[in-house]
């Protein structure tokens, strides 16, 4: 299987990285095409083999090409690309809030795979949802996916529009939790901690909840119940949440990161 990543930022490096290291696609099997000069230095100093500043014939010979730019980048390369993408060939998007019709209209082939990784996809721990056109066959998702799963977790979606929400949820959601170990890590230190002291202790106190749901079947709320004890201190910190309809608020900016999505798609 020959690749072809168009942009090397942060996630096209992600992808062509955890394709190398897992062993999905082979180095001299790997191309990447990329607009600023410097970086094409960059990619080869790093041993990469094929990596261009312009496009060319090697284009028409990609089985799978990823779309790893910004989407205002799309008006000065899709005219570009177009005469050289072939019909058999799988154009595979992590632009974000571009529909795949619109990426149909530019480019010549049916087989359109659209994804939306997170970032916890560069430490091979990300969350990627992902879609795909009828014409692109159950082999061809099965293929798509294992190269998705090199950097974490995949879920596809038979529509399209799930992948609003999954923007909101796991693509905006990082931001979320560090938003919230933020508020603690500010809390820690009023109460008396050193920034390296809340900083450690909140940063494990995040990752050992994590493994402890995913060590054992048990509901967000069970484990809630195992470590509020009635009268307690966890109870108190809860208690003031509900107050103030914290979980709703979540909710609420949840549905307004969905509904954005939404928007920005149009």
């Amino acid at each position: 299987m020959k690749i072809l990543i168009v942009g090397g930022g942060n996630m096209g490096k992600t992808y062509a990285d955890a394709f190398i290291a897992n062993h999905a696609v082979a180095q001299q099997n790997l191309y990447i095409l990329e607009h600023y000069p410097e970086k094409v230095a960059f990619f080869k100093s790093l041993g990469f083999e094929h990596v261009f500043f312009e496009v060319g014939d090697y284009v028409s010979h990609m089985d799978v090409v990823i779309l790893a730019i910004k989407p205002q980048d799309t008006g000065a390369l899709f005219p570009r690309l177009a005469p050289l993408i072939q019909a058999h060939q799988i154009i595979l998007s992590i632009m974000a809030g571009v529909r795949m019709s619109s990426i149909a209209e530019a480019l010549p082939s049916p087989k359109i795979v659209r994804a939306m990784p997170n970032l916890p996809a560069q430490i091979g721990m990300g969350m990627t949802g992902f879609t795909s056109t009828d014409a692109v066959t159950k082999e061809e998702i099965f293929n798509i996916q294992n190269l998705l799963n090199t950097t974490g977790k995949t879920l596809y979606f038979d529509d399209e529009s799930k992948l609003d929400a999954v923007t909101a949820i796991s693509g905006s959601g990082p931001a979320y939790v560090f938003y919230f170990m933020d508020a603690m890590i500010a809390t820690a230190i009023e109460m008396g901690f050193s920034q390296a002291q809340a900083e450690l202790m909140v940063e494990q106190t995040f990752m050992g909840a994590v493994h402890l749901q995913n060590t054992y079947n048990l509901s967000c709320r069970e484990w809630i119940g195992k470590v509020a004890s009635k009268g307690g201190t966890t109870e108190a910190a809860l208690r003031q949440f509900q107050t103030h309809n914290l979980h709703g608020l979540i909710g609420e900016g949840l549905r307004a990161a969905w509904l954005r999505a939404i928007e920005l798609g149009k």
